[in-house]
């Protein structure tokens, strides 16, 4: 492998944020130390009207590839050669990568969520309930349906949004869904094998509480949030308490930073190594 670096660029459309200010770039440069590999993960500034100028830029100078951050994830996608079989279907991309002569979009935001589940699960023929329907809960319910599990409520308080996403799911994937509004403490049904909070409910407030019934939730339940600061959200504790199978959201950001170095270097980067490089940037 040649010496000189390879950059890989994020391309974001708000203040950009240099390794000290984003766990992603510690993660995925940490990587790259570990393995050896001459190669630079960079995070720049990129205002929407520049997209189309920064992906030929990109071209040029021969980017091994590049994650999109919003609002770039959908307005990429004509500036690129194909989409992966997940990015197609969800009409996101957030990871760029070169096949043969072709830029490609995936997503790896659902990617790294499975990769995390199945390290305590496998969803193949399960029953989900899934809070939310934004950016996230749509690549996870995605992945999901790819994967094979058997039928997934939509919980969400904008109807249209919720409504939006089953729709897809039974158009593109031929998914058993359904849309159920989310008012007061929502009961998880019977028979449910997951439950997923993908909403930002949670984030830096260790004491957000998800408005479910917690007397629904039973042992034989996984239970998992997209929320990875802080790593044991109240949603987190209290499934544990009631004995669930409670999996944290920083499994999911590491193995989305995982998936991406993969596709961008072609190895298995050291998941431990990615992991320490996260929580230190954290500072957890």
């Amino acid at each position: 492998m040649s010496a000189q670096p390879n950059f890989l660029h994020e391309l974001v459309g708000s203040m950009s944020q240099g390794a000290a200010g984003n766990p992603t770039v510690a993660m995925i440069e940490a990587a790259f130390a570990h393995h050896g590999l001459h190669w630079r993960y960079v995070n720049m500034e990129v205002t929407p009207e520049d997209l189309g100028v920064a992906v030929r830029g990109a071209r040029a100078l021969g980017f091994r590839g590049f994650n999109c951050s919003l609002p770039h994830k959908v307005t990429v996608i004509p500036h690129l050669d194909g989409l992966g079989e997940s990015a197609a279907v969800m009409g996101a991309v957030n990871c760029v990568v070169w096949r043969g002569d072709k830029l490609i979009g995936e997503n790896t935001d659902g990617k790294g969520f499975l990769k995390s589940l199945a390290s305590v699960a496998d969803p193949r023929g399960k029953s989900v309930v899934l809070f939310g329907a934004g950016g996230a809960a749509r690549a996870i319910a995605v992945e999901l349906g790819l994967a094979g599990i058997r039928q997934i409520t939509i919980v969400n308080r904008a109807a249209a949004r919720g409504s939006e996403l089953v729709e897809l799911l039974k158009s593109k994937l031929n998914l058993n869904a359904e849309f159920v509004p989310w008012e007061g403490d929502y009961a998880i049904p019977s028979g449910t094998d997951i439950v997923i909070n993908a909403t930002s409910i949670g984030l830096y407030d260790a004491d957000a509480r998800l408005k479910l019934k917690l007397t629904t939730l039973n042992k034989s339940m996984v239970v998992a949030d997209v929320i990875a600061n802080p790593p044991r959200t109240r949603l987190i504790r209290d499934a544990a308490e009631r004995g669930c199978q409670a999996l944290g959201g920083l499994g999911m950001l590491v193995n989305q930073g995982i998936v991406g170095v993969q596709y961008w270097t072609g190895i298995e980067p050291d998941a431990a190594v990615m992991r320490r490089a996260l929580e230190q940037a954290l500072g957890l």
